[in-house]
């Protein structure tokens, strides 16, 4: 039978230089969601810093941290002060050499529930993650936490149909992606609006063709690394299994958005559309290639 409907908060920051006063903020945020009703909150990609995948640089490792560490302590405190599981997307220090973007999921007595390494590693003018992370290697993942099944993916692992397909195969009923995206300020006027769009309707056809809900957690403000910098371009939201929006945030302003999600709601629609029955397994040989046949 479906679980109970809860109620999910997403933290949508402005990040600065100063790495103590982003988690400040955050623990802060996350209090402030956990008052509005949120069972389980969400931060953006990599909080604790602006986003320093801008520009290829050594120096920035130095801020990279086990996990458990610091900054999951940090968290762990807020979930159990607020009783609310926490996702967070922390910069993780797995050996020298090796680093990755990690979701810490926190449940809501302090303890680590597992943690999801991104799948999904890009390389464009001003995201030079590959420099920084190796992919992950944990696979695609659910978390049954206190308040639901819930599953982790990361900014560009949003392009992915494979990724959300596989993550609400393991039983999640809501997929987060904690994000980074912005537009270069060049390009703006001309391909803002549309990129916006594109980043949403992708997001919310993983919803649809999964049956789950899904809430994506962005960052706001115009952050120079170098060049003119990625003016990040907020707007998370929340949808359900139908696509459509239940709660959406500005494209520039610190924001707490929540919605309530349920589980049978999940039930009801998959039952209309039942995509997962009509699948055909036995064909899809194909998606372990690179391209054609």
């Amino acid at each position: 039978m479906p679980c109970k409907p809860f109620t999910v908060g997403l933290i949508q920051m402005r990040m600065n230089k100063d790495a103590k006063a982003n988690l400040d903020n955050a623990c802060i945020m996350l209090e402030q969601a956990a008052a509005k009703g949120a069972q389980v909150a969400c931060l953006p990609e990599l909080f604790l810093t602006e986003y320093f995948c801008q520009a290829q640089d050594h120096t920035q490792f130095d801020f990279a941290e086990p996990i458990p560490g610091p900054t999951s302590n940090a968290l762990a405190e807020i979930a159990e002060k607020t009783g609310m599981v926490i996702v967070g997307s922390l910069f993780e220090r797995r050996e020298a050499g090796i680093y990755h973007n990690t979701a810490a999921i926190i449940e809501k007595d302090g303890s680590l529930l597992g943690i999801y390494r991104k799948m999904h590693i890009p390389h464009d003018p001003l995201f030079e993650e590959k420099y920084y992370f190796t992919p992950g290697d944990l696979g695609f993942k659910a978390f049954n936490t206190s308040a639901g099944a819930i599953g982790t993916l990361i900014c560009w692992d949003q392009w992915y149909p494979e990724a959300a397909r596989l993550t609400a195969m393991q039983g999640a009923e809501v997929l987060f992606y904690p994000t980074a995206i912005g537009w270069h300020p060049a390009e703006k006027i001309e391909f803002g609006q549309s990129q916006v769009e594109a980043w949403q309707t992708m997001q919310r056809s993983h919803a649809i063709a999964n049956g789950v809900y899904v809430a994506a957690c962005n960052r706001v403000g115009h952050e120079v690394i170098t060049g003119d910098g990625i003016e990040f371009f907020g707007h998370s939201f929340i949808c359900d299994p139908f696509g459509r929006i239940l709660a959406q945030a500005s494209a520039d302003k610190e924001e707490i958005i929540t919605a309530t999600v349920d589980p049978a709601w999940s039930e009801q629609t998959r039952r209309w559309w039942p995509f997962f029955r009509d699948r055909r397994i036995d064909a899809y040989g194909g998606l372990t290639k690179r391209f054609g046949s």
